[in-house]
């Protein structure tokens, strides 16, 4: 059986798949980055490294010393980190002088290449939490009204036309209209940003998975963190992509949006 690794970023979600693993008595070395994990990561894991952002070569050296196979990424990097932070190794700095386009997509893709030229393979991210990914259908004990399903056809329409570009996985939506578009600030803050445009208003968040049939890095995430957000700004209903977003901590976060009254929807992904 081949031993797997993990890179953590930060959230909950390295702290769920090192739970999973400990249930399933999987053998894995945890690689944290130190801009973006927590340190209490080191409570659950059986084995645990740091690296820093731009510390391709260290990377490669822990997984070899260590006989890892196969890597998951799990966890989030803000992308304005990968491009204000990072301080590459020359291993990281000649690929970047030979990315055609120095977006997240073709970094990571970059970086998956030279780990499999390596004999190391790159597993997708939900390997140890597939029963946390998102059903399909209403969700939530609320259906939505004809007006929220409205605007997330409006939304999911505009999310999937924005796809392909890297941009980001969420738009915000009100009487169908594009309120907002997540780029490299994140959900939250493009919710906050939407709320101060509506003078009232209601919002409907949509998040799409980027047509990606994969589910190696950058997978939608929500979680309870994400339902006070969408109390705090009065978004009344979230539509995400079925079999591809996770939900982090998922009992609670069902409870918080049905006494909320938020719906839940889950739609196949458009290809």
């Amino acid at each position: 059986m081949p031993r797997y690794a993990m890179l953590a970023g930060n959230g909950r979600f390295p702290f769920l798949a090192l739970e999973a693993a400990r249930q399933s008595g999987l053998d894995l070395v945890t690689i944290g980055i130190k801009e973006e994990a927590s340190p209490d990561l080191e409570r659950l894991a059986a084995k645990m490294y740091w690296i820093s952002l731009g510390q391709l070569s260290k990377l490669i050296d822990i997984l070899k010393g260590e006989g890892v196979a196969e890597m998951m990424m799990c966890g989030q990097v803000k992308h304005v980190k990968i491009f204000s932070a990072i301080r590459p190794d020359w291993r990281l700095a000649k690929l970047l002088m030979s990315l055609r386009e120095k977006n997240t997509d073709a970094l990571i893709f970059g970086v998956v290449k030279i780990l499999e030229d390596e004999g190391i393979r790159l597993v997708e991210s939900t390997l140890l939490l597939r029963g946390l990914l998102a059903g399909e259908g209403v969700l939530t004990r609320r259906k939505p009204e004809d007006d929220e399903l409205r605007d997330i056809g409006y939304g999911r329409r505009i999310a999937n036309a924005l796809a392909g570009f890297d941009i980001g996985q969420s738009v915000a939506v009100a009487d169908r209209a594009c309120v907002a578009v997540e780029a490299m600030e994140g959900t939250d803050a493009m919710l906050r940003r939407a709320a101060s445009l509506v003078n009232g208003r209601p919002l409907r968040l949509v998040k799409v998975s980027k047509r990606r049939k994969h589910l190696l890095f950058d997978v939608p995430v929500a979680g309870p963190e994400t339902i006070r957000v969408m109390r705090e700004v009065g978004a009344t209903a979230m539509a995400v992509d079925a079999g591809r977003t996770l939900f982090l901590d998922r009992d609670e976060l069902f409870a918080q949006a049905n006494a909320a009254g938020v719906a839940i929807i889950g739609y196949k992904p458009e290809e």
